[in-house]
């Protein structure tokens, strides 16, 4: 029996992994046949694809990063026993998109959770949001409350909703980020932009406002706690859809928020290749329990995406209303129906 190297740098997948090869030695699976490898990435990644015996590649992380391991292993396809698999799923710039109709509790609530759980470090994590400008303080002052309930500090305290960041490398990268909106006449800092390396890599929840849906933060992922708003005429609606659907190359998750089945359908419409999980009046993460693909079109950088079951975060942030459409009713609608 074949060995199967997981590696898996993010820290709270690294978290899972541990528990997964727990379960499996519950099992009965014999040790050896699963291993689990920490340390560099570029180290160990490059031992993988150096052995003969390479039978695949299983991937979650970035787009630049995989199509570089890709690139690697067909450089090298002459000398491996057999041809390696490769799976890859990468990344996401992920929308909200509200509507003048929209609740403002319920988007404020799935903005805080869409965007700092788990430090935003998952491909579907809310990323870019588009909210009408008279709804857009009551969202504000939602959104100032919650954070300011956020926990930040050592993981193993249940009590912090958010831990540090994975590495130098990703705090590096926020950091200047932030320092890109904080010198940038086309954006504000609103809540957060502190960053802290003395002890580990921590990052606090940071809300941007911009006054271009173009500016760098609304269409480059960033893989951390900050979130980038474009506030928009209430009468531009047919507009900012097609700003959302054009901004980004990802089509991963994306979300509406409206209490109007029209500007519901409207949505669906007009961002029907913009997601692969499209979500209404939720946040567009963790919340489906069953895969979604996504189609690839021309300019997109993402193929495939599955999901997890909902799980509950660890702080109650506020009930989510789902307005005149019923939770019965909601819909989840994808781009291909996985039945």
């Amino acid at each position: 029996m074949g060995n199967t190297v997981v590696w898996k740098p993010a820290s709270t997948a690294v978290v899972s992994a541990h528990r997964t090869m727990r379960l499996l030695q519950a099992a009965g699976l014999p040790d050896g046949v699963i291993n689990l490898v920490p340390g560099d990435a570029a180290a160990v990644s490059g031992a993988c694809l150096e052995h003969r015996d390479l039978a695949g590649l299983h991937f979650t992380g970035s787009t630049d990063v995989f199509q570089q391991l890709w690139s690697q292993i067909g450089s090298r396809i002459a000398s491996y026993g057999t041809y390696p698999r490769i799976v890859g799923e990468t990344g996401g710039k992920n929308f909200v998109v509200a509507h003048h109709s929209a609740e403002p509790a319920a988007l404020a609530t799935a903005l805080v959770r869409g965007a700092f759980e788990y430090q935003g470090q998952k491909c579907s994590a809310a990323s870019r949001a588009y909210i009408p400008a008279s709804l857009w303080q009551d969202v504000l002052d939602g959104v100032s409350a919650q954070v300011a309930r956020i926990r930040v500090g050592d993981v193993a305290d249940l009590g912090n909703f958010m831990g540090a960041v994975i590495d130098e490398r990703a705090f590096r990268r926020l950091r200047e980020a932030i320092a890109l909106a904080r010198a940038s006449d086309d954006a504000e800092i609103l809540l957060g932009g502190g960053c802290d390396d003395s002890e580990g890599w921590f990052v606090e929840p940071t809300l941007v406002r911009t006054t271009d849906p173009s500016f760098d933060l609304m269409q480059r992922e960033l893989f951390g706690p900050l979130l980038c708003v474009y506030v928009y005429p209430d009468d531009r609606y047919d507009e900012i859809l097609q700003v959302a659907n054009d901004t980004s190359p990802y089509a991963l998750t994306g979300s509406v928020f409206a209490r109007s089945r029209a500007a519901v359908e409207q949505a669906h419409r007009a961002l029907r290749f913009a997601a692969g999980n499209f979500y209404v009046n939720d946040k567009p993460t963790g919340a489906v329990g069953r895969a979604a693909a996504v189609r690839r079109r021309p300019g997109l950088r993402h193929e495939r995406q599955g999901r997890l079951p909902a799980q509950p975060g660890p702080l109650d942030l506020g009930a989510r209303r789902q307005g005149d459409v019923r939770p019965a009713d909601r819909l989840r609608l994808s781009v291909l129906d996985a039945d």
